[in-house]
């Protein structure tokens, strides 16, 4: 590991002055939150910086609250803050439970949810389930702001949408209604996660009918992704949809056409995505309202 190289840091004391750095410095700059990827890849030399706009500085990014039917976490919120939020535990209990999750207590402490999808690091969980729960992220750029999907944000692996003057704020995410049920499930052997898959449940009053679903396998691949194929099978009788998980399993893995690597072959994550969809969905179904 190489010592950090000497850079810039500047402290902007708002969104506006951040984003104008950003818009100034170029390619020469980037964001600056908990750091947690971000300086143990400068010290690996994969990435050079010569600023950094520390955005910690900057007041409001650390808010979680309750807006009309969405919850409002700020970027700079950490995975620990969110784990231990009983506003999230009460609304989105699967969000605390996928925080918990998260590397380790060191890293939850130091790392935030925005930073985590700004870097779009392939093998994460959050980006798995606020994919599949519909959040939404606020971006503010020196042109405005803008609300993209998940999918719309995350490109590829360590890409994102943002432009260079562009920081995201906050992360919004439809709060479940009592009709939905909700899971996350990782395997991980190594020190990142070899798979990720989410599953919400909407049920109808008998509790005995699937009406929608939605399903994300992640860590597999270059991005979180989604099958509508997949998705249609996972709607109807319970007992219908359960005989229908195997082929639901492969139109996932299909998509995800995951590869060999250090994690796992190919035809072994593509096993995990069956197994953890069985569990997944077994899990959601027995979750409380």
């Amino acid at each position: 590991m190489m010592p950090l190289r000497r850079f810039t840091l500047h402290q902007p004391q708002s969104l506006k002055e951040a984003a104008e750095m950003l818009a100034h410095y170029g390619e020469k700059a980037r964001l600056y939150a908990g750091g947690t990827e971000l300086l143990l890849a400068m010290k690996h030399g994969l990435l050079r910086y010569e600023h950094l706009v520390d955005i910690k500085t900057v007041p409001n990014l650390t808010k979680i609250e309750l807006k009309n039917s969405h919850l409002s976490i700020g970027a700079l919120t950490t995975h620990r803050e969110i784990e231990k939020s009983q506003l999230v535990r009460e609304r989105i209990p699967v969000l605390a439970e996928m925080e918990r999750q998260v590397a380790n207590v060191r890293v939850r402490a130091t790392g935030t949810l925005g930073g985590n999808l700004c870097f779009a690091e392939p093998h994460s969980d959050p980006a798995n389930l606020l994919l599949c729960l519909g959040a939404t992220v606020r971006i503010q750029g020196t042109k405005g702001h803008r609300t993209p999907s998940m999918d719309e944000l995350i490109v590829d692996a360590y890409e994102t949408s943002l432009s260079p003057d562009e920081v995201l704020t906050s992360i919004e995410i439809p709060v479940p209604a009592k009709s939905q049920r909700a899971a996350y499930l990782k395997f991980q052997i190594h020190e990142r996660p070899t798979l990720g898959l989410a599953l919400v449940l909407n049920l109808d009053e008998s509790g005995r009918n699937i009406t929608k679903a939605r399903a994300v396998v992640g860590c597999v691949s270059l991005k979180p992704c989604r099958s509508e194929k997949a998705e249609a099978l996972l709607v109807g009788p319970r007992e219908k949809v359960e005989k229908q998980l195997p082929e639901a399993a492969r139109l996932l893995a299909d998509i995800a056409d995951p590869s060999d690597d250090l994690e796992g072959s190919a035809e072994y994550k593509r096993h995990l995505v069956g197994v953890f969809l069985h569990r997944s969905f077994a899990k959601a179904l027995s979750s409380p309202e």
